[in-house]
């Protein structure tokens, strides 16, 4: 296997798509292991990151991040291709693709140059799996309006309240936490972020089981969590900041792997089941998935020059819901005694990909919001 020492940095996506190619090619054989998807998801999580520890150790996920955190420098759109070019090979992405994307980027951003140093090198090569602690009840899409409390003591913070919705919060090491510094009433102005360690005493984790029979989500309860003062995320009160950082990330690096992953999908049904769909309901999914690969590649070259997305990411969350709504809606329609009643593991696939399709309009912001902001902050349209 490649160490990443002999990686030259790519001087263009085509080149380390062209490079990454060749290394899946040579190591076909020790990579084999990764085709299988199914199985607990202990196990899944266990087995995917060794596939992600290959990649490290490989440097392809190393790329475009700074050496200091135990990047290879570069620019981050090298990355790019690692999601496209696993699928095309028939490979998953390993488990916490989505979180280093989303999550890694706004620590390096606003930790302190000492912390990020010492933690991103470990979510990077799959030693550690981090969560999202942005979500309560009653505040949602409505995130300026969180009540989880943060109080300053003599050697940090101490954090009271809920979360819900934490995406495998049961397999976290850490938490990227938003949390009220300031007055009840000062909505996104009073908002401050951590990087909580979730072997903290005072956390509860309670998973929630989803109607596709998965406990991917959890509620957390905090009871005076302490939170050290190093652990603190940019400014106090200074949240809102890291939470559109984050939510960049979420609805561009995240819809990117998405689309690689629903045309997989689309594939899949013309390719197993073409004389029951309609040519007409394959084209248009193929254009709501083709709009969507438009708007996040944008926002991905945009993330990687550093340049403001704004909220032109709301285009590519409402895009992302609409092309996987559809698309399930199809594979249901089209084959949905299969989908409904089968059970082989295909069958079972598609009817847990049709469920968990159900929340696409309302995780990372629901379609709602989405529209509200697009009429408003891009179309210019009165509130």
């Amino acid at each position: 296997m490649t160490d990443s020492s002999s990686l030259e940095v790519p001087e263009s996506v085509d080149a380390a798509r062209t490079a990454f190619r060749a290394w899946l090619s040579s190591n076909s054989v020790e990579l084999e292991k990764f085709r299988e998807t199914g199985g607990d998801v202990t196990d899944v999580f266990e087995r995917l990151r060794h596939l992600q520890r290959m990649l490290f150790d490989s440097g392809w996920i190393r790329l475009g991040w700074p050496e200091s955190i135990g990047g290879l420098g570069g620019t981050a759109i090298l990355r790019s291709i690692v999601s496209e070019e696993l699928a095309a090979a028939g490979y998953p992405p390993p488990f916490s693709f989505a979180t280093q994307e989303v999550l890694g980027p706004a620590v390096a951003e606003f930790a302190r140059p000492e912390l990020a140093a010492d933690v991103l090198p470990r979510l990077l090569c799959g030693d550690e799996t981090w969560c999202q602690g942005f979500s309560e009840p009653g505040a949602g899409s409505d995130l300026a309006s969180l009540r989880l409390r943060a109080v300053r003591t003599d050697s940090g913070w101490r954090v009271s309240g809920e979360k819900v919705w934490t995406s495998w919060a049961q397999f976290a090491d850490r938490c990227v936490l938003l949390a009220r510094t300031g007055s009840p009433d000062s909505a996104h102005r009073g908002i401050s972020a951590f990087l909580l360690d979730m072997d903290t005493p005072g956390i509860e984790i309670s998973p929630l089981r989803s109607m596709n029979g998965d406990e991917e989500f959890c509620s957390l309860y905090f009871d005076e969590v302490e939170i050290p003062e190093e652990r603190l995320l940019g400014d106090v009160d200074g949240g809102w900041a890291v939470a559109m950082y984050v939510l960049a990330g979420e609805r561009g690096a995240a819809a990117w792997q998405r689309q690689i992953w629903l045309r997989t999908r689309l594939n899949d049904l013309a390719g197993a089941k073409a004389s029951v769909i309609a040519d007409s309901v394959v084209g248009e999914s193929l254009e709501l998935l083709t709009a969507l690969r438009l708007l996040s590649r944008r926002t991905v070259r945009a993330l990687s020059a550093g340049v403001p997305v704004g909220s032109t990411t709301s285009l590519d969350k409402l895009a992302m819901s609409t092309a996987e709504k559809y698309l399930f809606d199809a594979a249901l329609n089209g084959v949905g005694d299969d989908i409904v009643f089968g059970g082989d593991a295909t069958a079972k696939a598609w009817r847990n990909d049709y469920l968990y399709s159900r929340a696409s309009s309302i995780y990372g912001g629901a379609a709602e919001i989405q529209r509200n902001i697009i009429a408003e902050r891009l179309l210019g349209l009165p509130r």
